[in-house]
C-alpha cells in the first residue's frame, strides 16, 4: 500500500520505526512476485478479512465500457469487471500475478486481455480506454510518468479511479492493534486534503470520498481528464 508522508513535512520515524518499515517494503517485495501464491492469504490477515471487500468497492464507479487496471495483483477485481461485461485490460510488472490472474480469468470462461509491463510506460495508445482503476497502487502513484501516462491513454472525459489507501476503524482489541500497526507503519496515515495537490498538476480535476464499512473505511480518488477547450 502507498506511504503518503505529511503534507510538507518529512515524517519523523524512530529507528525501529524505519527498519520496521524496511522489513516491510522487502517483504511487500516478496509478496508480490515470489510468494505470490500467499497473497490471499496475508492480505486477508492485514486487512482483517475486509480486503476483497476494499478492493471490490471500487466496481460501482466502473462503467467502461473500455478499462485498463494497473497492478491487477491476483486478479479479484479483474474478474468482476469481466463479470460485469467490460471490456478489460490489465498491466502488471509481476510474472507470478500475471500468471495467477491468468489462469483465474481463463478458469471463469473468459479472454484475459493482460500483459506484463510498468506503468510509467503503458503499451497502448493515446485514448485507448475510458477508465483506468488501480487498487491499493505502490510507490508509482504519484509519479510524473506514470500519471502522464495515464492522462494520455485515457479519452477525454475519462476517469481514473484510485483506492490507496484504508483504515481500520473498529474497536475490539484485534481492530485497535491493526490500526494502530498500520498507523505507525504509514500504511494508514492521517488524511489531510493537501495530499491530493500533486495530482491536480498533471491535468486532471480531482475529486475524493471516504467509503465506509463496518470497522473499516477506504479512500476512493477519482481523476477526470477534462475535454480540451
Amino acid at each position: 500500500m502507498e506511504q503518503i508522508n505529511n503534507p510538507g513535512s518529512e515524517p519523523r520515524l524512530t529507528f525501529l520505526q524505519r527498519l520496521f518499515s524496511s522489513f516491510l517494503r522487502a517483504f511487500f517485495s516478496l509478496l508480490y512476485h515470489q510468494l505470490a501464491w500467499t497473497y490471499d492469504w496475508i492480505a486477508s490477515i492485514v486487512s482483517l478479512g475486509d480486503w476483497d471487500l476494499w478492493t471490490k468497492s471500487v466496481l460501482p464507479y466502473m462503467d467502461g465500457p473500455r478499462i485498463l487496471e494497473i497492478g491487477f495483483g491476483p486478479g479479484h477485481l479483474h474478474l468482476s469487471l469481466h463479470q460485469k461485461g467490460i471490456s478489460v485490460f490489465g498491466i502488471d510488472e509481476s510474472l507470478q500475478m500475471l500468471n495467477i490472474t491468468r489462469r483465474r480469468i481463463n478458469h471463469a470462461g473468459y479472454t484475459p486481455g493482460l500483459v506484463r509491463g510498468i506503468a510509467s510506460i503503458l503499451p497502448f495508445s493515446d485514448g485507448s480506454f475510458n477508465q483506468v482503476v488501480m487498487t491499493f497502487p505502490a510507490e508509482f502513484i504519484f509519479n510524473q510518468q506514470t500519471m502522464t501516462e495515464i492522462y494520455r491513454v485515457l479519452v477525454k472525459g475519462g476517469t481514473a479511479i484510485i483506492l490507496p489507501l484504508a483504515w481500520i476503524t473498529g474497536h475490539s482489541p484485534f481492530q485497535r492493534a491493526a490500526a494502530w500497526l498500520n498507523h505507525i507503519t504509514g500504511e494508514a496515515p492521517d488524511w489531510d486534503e493537501r495530499y491530493l495537490e500533486p495530482l491536480k498538476r498533471f491535468g486532471f480535476t480531482v475529486g475524493y470520498e471516504m467509503i465506509h464499512f463496518t470497522g473499516s473505511k477506504v479512500l476512493l480518488i477519482q481523476l477526470i481528464k477534462q475535454p480540451a477547450n
